[in-house]
């Protein structure tokens, strides 16, 4: 009996049983080499993922939209007309060009009020930074009501701005103020220093008392970023012999960066825009001794009733803010990409 050899290319159905499968390397009719099996695109399922990334992103996008875009694009546009309280009225707001822009810049009451914001902000957030980190650094070694005593200086930052400011202008009263009252019984004040009647003590009054506001939020949230920093980079720094205000300078400050980052951003940004603590304060004088930007805006807007120059200052206010805010960021992020 002869044996039947099967031909090349031919299958045997007894070699499935082994798990042998045709060599698929090789075309059977024509003998070529076959095409590599593709595998299904993808596609489909990586749109799906981004569109879900999409509708989850949509609602905050519609809320920025509503609620910042809008605003922000109708107030650029309010400062090239004529917006008076007859428009609420009669919907008619002819546009100017660049008349308020024009009026706004040749207003010496602008420009010292630009020098004004300049300084309240400086100023302001150098006290409120460096009494805020020095705290945090004290608070960072436990000891005994160390948790009473940060309850107790939150109270600034929880009060609201405007009761604060008519506390402190009863504090800073030159006949009848207690400060005053306690400069003269340890005999550093013959007289009553005039706090808030004077145009050259006026705005270091009021720098003063927005420290004094904002020390809290400086040292809660440099307190917890203190808290993570390992403790064991400092156990290395002294074994090394470095001293204090050297660990402080080479362990604490590296990693208290991107903290340290937010606390000014967010500062710079409340500060610069402040107006109910001037306003209760001082109303901008004495002598516009402490007109800033806000109070300006304010004054343009509610006061004199002419929302396009109002809507000019608020924009420069924008501006401002923006392009800090972009500098000092692309500045941290530079110094990181550094390695310093």
């Amino acid at each position: 009996m002869t044996t039947a050899v099967p031909s090349a290319g031919s299958f045997d159905p007894a070699d499935s049983s082994s798990g042998s499968l045709p060599d698929s390397s090789s075309d059977s009719s024509t003998g070529a080499p076959a095409k590599p099996l593709r595998r299904a695109p993808k596609r489909p399922r990586r749109d799906r993922h981004s569109l879900l990334r999409w509708l989850f992103v949509l609602p905050a996008l519609l809320y920025m939209a509503l609620f910042f875009g809008y605003p922000l694009v109708r107030n650029i546009v309010m400062s090239f007309q004529k917006y008076t309280p007859t428009t609420y009225f009669t919907g008619e707001a002819p546009f100017t060009g660049l008349d308020n822009w024009r009026a706004v810049f040749s207003n010496e009451l602008f420009a010292d009020s630009l020098w004004h914001t300049a300084v309240f902000t400086i100023g302001s957030l150098a006290g409120q930074f460096t009494i805020g980190l020095a705290l945090a650094v004290f608070f960072s070694r436990r000891f005994r009501l160390s948790g009473v005593i940060r309850a107790v200086l939150l109270l600034p930052w929880l009060v609201p701005m405007v009761v604060s400011a008519v506390v402190w202008r009863r504090v800073l009263d030159q006949d009848h103020g207690i400060l005053n009252s306690a400069l003269q019984a340890v005999g550093l004040a013959d007289g009553g220093v005039p706090w808030l009647s004077s145009p050259s003590v006026a705005l270091l009054s009021a720098i003063m008392v927005n420290i004094w506001i904002g020390i809290p939020f400086n040292m809660v949230i440099l307190y917890g970023g203190l808290q993570e920093i390992p403790r064991q980079l400092y156990e290395a720094a002294a074994l090394d012999g470095a001293s204090p205000w050297r660990a402080f300078r080479s362990v604490t400050l590296p990693l208290l960066r991107p903290v340290i980052t937010v606390v000014l951003v967010l500062g710079f940004m409340s500060t610069v825009k402040i107006l109910d603590l001037i306003l209760a304060l001082t109303s901008g004088g004495p002598a516009d001794s402490t007109q800033t930007l806000g109070t300006v805006t304010y004054q343009l807007s509610f006061l004199q009733l002419d929302f396009g120059q109002g809507a000019v200052v608020g924009n420069v206010l924008i501006v401002i803010s923006a392009v800090f805010a972009v500098l000092y960021l692309r500045a941290n992020r530079a110094d990181f990409g550094t390695g310093k």
